[in-house]
């Protein structure tokens, strides 16, 4: 730990290989629960967009995990899954799935009729038409979801320090726990400082994302 009084960028600089530590294990909890909340939420988008009383129910259940505070449902996975990774993984999947189901369901649905029926003249079957035309066109809206779930969780990724996941939140819980310490607020800041530098890297990368997997014709 650095010595007393230190400002906070001689902190930032003697405490850098932990902090770039702590940054990788915070993005990495991040990307992988947003991929699975993707599988999860693009498959239940597609199976229930056409369906209005299953789209109904599907959009206001993944609703309601966004209401159920952090600490209550961390401290719940803690009789299931146990303490640490698998605990906060299975909870960031949960809150990551409204953003993309709804934008899932929204995308489908804004593809353009004629198109699909064009598709269905031309022999296309139900799955192929999905895979080759609507899922496609979607995708934008799609990507916007995820974008809206990896923001979400990287803020809830750092309260998973609490019971003791990985990432960022261990300095901000570490400075919140000895805040009469001379670096406790230097831990606070240096964790928070590193989930905003993360959140704008992935804001960054999604946009290039964008670029790289969307044809010019539907931007």
């Amino acid at each position: 730990m650095p010595g007393r009084g230190v400002n906070f960028l001689d902190y930032l600089s003697s405490r850098w290989d932990d902090l770039l530590e702590l940054g990788i294990e915070h993005a990495l909890v991040t990307i992988t629960a947003v991929l699975l909340a993707t599988v999860v939420g693009v498959a239940l988008g597609t199976a229930t967009y056409s369906r209005p009383r299953w789209r109904q129910l599907v959009v206001a259940t993944t609703s309601v995990f966004l209401t159920i505070p952090s600490l209550a449902l961390f401290g719940l996975f803690i009789n299931i899954f146990g303490i640490g990774t698998t605990s906060v993984v299975v909870a960031l999947v949960m809150y990551s799935l409204l953003p993309i189901v709804a934008n899932t369901v929204v995308g489908l649905r804004e593809v353009d009729p004629a198109v699909v029926e064009s598709a269905r003249g031309m022999g296309m079957g139900r799955l192929h038409r999905l895979l080759r035309i609507e899922l496609p066109l979607a995708w934008p809206v799609i990507l916007t979801g995820m974008r809206v779930s990896t923001l979400i969780t990287l803020g809830i990724t750092a309260i998973g320090a609490y019971i003791q996941g990985p990432g960022l939140g261990n300095d901000i819980f570490a400075g919140l726990s000895r805040l009469s310490s001379p670096n406790a607020v230097n831990l606070v800041l240096g964790g928070t400082l590193g989930v905003v530098v993360l959140a704008v890297l992935f804001d960054l990368l999604y946009v290039l994302l964008n670029r790289l997997t969307t044809s010019r014709g539907i931007r």
